[in-house]
């Protein structure tokens, strides 16, 4: 009996000894488990303004950002608070009347701004009081003046203020830039960029958008300022934020039945030391279209849509095409792209959405406006820092 029991309690010291050793083993992974970090709250961010139809865009994307909140909407027509409370089931709670007031309520990390281009500089004064980030759709606002003003209360909030363009999230462009910044193209000499659709009135766009769009004073010019940003944003990020020597622009009214009060077609010569940027933004295209050429002193990259490419080297016989690098996260939305600037994982500085690129391209707007008018060239004066 003696022996029986000596040898039941060694079992049991051996099966201890195993049972030990195994919460040993998973000790680790349990600790890692709890050790992971958990991932960032959703950014809080509220719309500002509902007539600009780009704000389709945001309300059709939303479902898919689990790391975005809609906290607040602010207009103050409530003809459009009920339109797009309804077509996209809104709680009426979301809706303000006022910024400050959706602000104070809401606590947005950020506001959209879906304003017309007028309005632009008075809602970033109201979200920096308040030391709240801003993305606005393009461009920047009306004038060189008033970006500069958007410039010094962001320094003095210390606040973001981003510019949204569709084009950012091309892969093409991207790749285009790569193929500059990896010397295949040499030196850039000229480059060409397309811009527009057939016209507000022709695509469709609600009166909402079509009343400010073609309102100078709110939307500042008609093709030349909806279109002519992303030219100047793309060529000013080519030249790594430098501004060119002299602005010469050409606009003109060729549906003046249509658009009585402001340019549907518009062409813009940039001249630089060493290149030359034609912008050519349109409502006069047969179709829409965004488009890019880049030519350098041993090759050419020209995109095609927001994916593709048709590239030609130094020795190359001919042309090919191929497809662009997809984007990645958080480089490939807008929304994305912000989380991530708030959160410092990216520095918008030197960005197609960085305020300090939009102040030259809001100074190549400035200009040409200016430029047409006159019917003379513009020659820049260089900006303070």
């Amino acid at each position: 009996m003696a022996h029986s029991v000596d040898v039941f309690l060694r079992l049991r010291s051996i099966s201890l000894h195993l049972l030990a050793a195994g919460l040993l083993l998973a000790a680790p992974a349990f600790l890692s488990a709890q050790t992971q970090p958990s991932p960032p709250a959703p950014l809080r961010v509220a719309v500002v303004g509902l007539e600009h139809g780009h704000v389709e865009v945001f309300f059709s994307a939303l479902a898919q950002h689990k790391d975005v909140e809609l906290v607040g909407i602010a207009d103050a027509d409530s003809a459009l608070l009920a339109k797009y409370g309804k077509k996209y089931a809104l709680p009426e709670s979301l809706f303000f009347k006022s910024m400050a007031n959706m602000i104070e309520v809401r606590h947005p990390q950020a506001v959209l701004v879906y304003t017309s281009i007028g309005e632009h500089r008075h809602a970033i004064e109201i979200a920096a009081q308040y030391g709240v980030a801003v993305m606005v759709e393009k461009p920047l606002t009306l004038s060189l003046a008033d970006a500069l003003a958007i410039r010094r209360v962001a320094e003095h909030y210390k606040i973001q203020v981003l510019v949204n363009y569709e084009t950012t999230w091309y892969a093409s462009n991207k790749a285009a830039y790569e193929e500059v910044e990896g010397k295949r193209l040499g030196e850039i000499r000229r480059v060409v960029v397309h811009d527009g659709h057939q016209g507000p009135v022709e695509i469709g766009v609600p009166p909402e958008f079509f009343n400010w769009l073609t309102d100078p004073a709110q939307g500042g010019a008609g093709a030349l300022y909806d279109f002519g940003c992303y030219g100047a944003d793309l060529a000013t990020w080519l030249m790594h934020g430098e501004a060119p020597l002299t602005v010469t622009a050409v606009l003109n009214r060729d549906k003046p039945q249509i658009y009585q009060h402001v340019d549907d077609d518009a062409t813009v010569v940039l001249a630089y030391p060493r290149a030359q940027a034609v912008l050519e933004p349109s409502w006069n295209w047969p179709f829409g279209r965004k488009d890019m050429e880049v030519y350098g002193a041993t090759g050419y990259a020209i995109t095609v849509g927001s994916d593709k490419l048709r590239l030609r080297h130094e020795h190359d016989t001919e042309e090919h095409a191929v497809n662009a690098t997809p984007l990645s996260t958080p480089q490939n939305d807008s929304l994305s792209y912000l989380a991530a600037v708030l959160r410092g994982q990216v520095d918008p500085k030197g960005s197609l959405g960085g305020l300090d690129t939009n102040i030259v391209v809001m100074q190549i707007l400035d200009a040409a406006r200016e430029s047409a008018r006159t019917g003379k060239t513009v020659r820049l004066r260089k900006l303070e820092e």
